[in-house]
């Protein structure tokens, strides 16, 4: 969770002109954009952002309910939730596995940022010579 947080913090500082992104697609390295991905960096950006005040809402709605707020029918009617420990476990697991996901974009998203400013300043050192 730590990770994602800071992935994202990072992003939002170093990604100063996100205009700079237009038509620029994710690619892994060496290898051609993907037929499917019609979503430039631009947009994963703007989605990266807006899922960031969800995943710190969702959190704090998780840690603000009380013990009191439960339902107490659900609570007694044992034979329908004898695999919570299961359920949850699974559960854990996909959020891990998705805020992952989203650590390993946001990552990927703020140095191919970088490598693009490098680029620009490359070109402007050159032209300028």
């Amino acid at each position: 969770m730590e990770q994602y947080f800071s992935a994202t913090q990072k992003m939002e500082q170093e990604v100063m002109f996100p205009s700079l992104l237009r038509g620029v697609f994710p690619q892994q390295e060496g290898a051609a954009p993907a037929a499917g991905g019609h979503t430039d960096l631009y947009e994963r950006y703007q989605l990266l952002k807006a899922i960031k005040p969800m995943v710190e809402k969702g959190l704090a709605s998780v840690n603000d309910q009380s013990p009191t707020s439960i339902d107490t029918d659900t609570v007694s009617d044992e034979g329908a939730d004898s695999n919570l420990e299961e359920r949850l476990s699974h559960h854990v697991n996909g959020l891990q596995q998705v805020l992952t996901d989203l650590t390993k974009n946001t990552n990927a998203l703020t140095r191919r940022y970088s490598q693009i400013l490098e680029q620009i300043s490359l070109s402007e050192d050159q032209s300028s010579s």
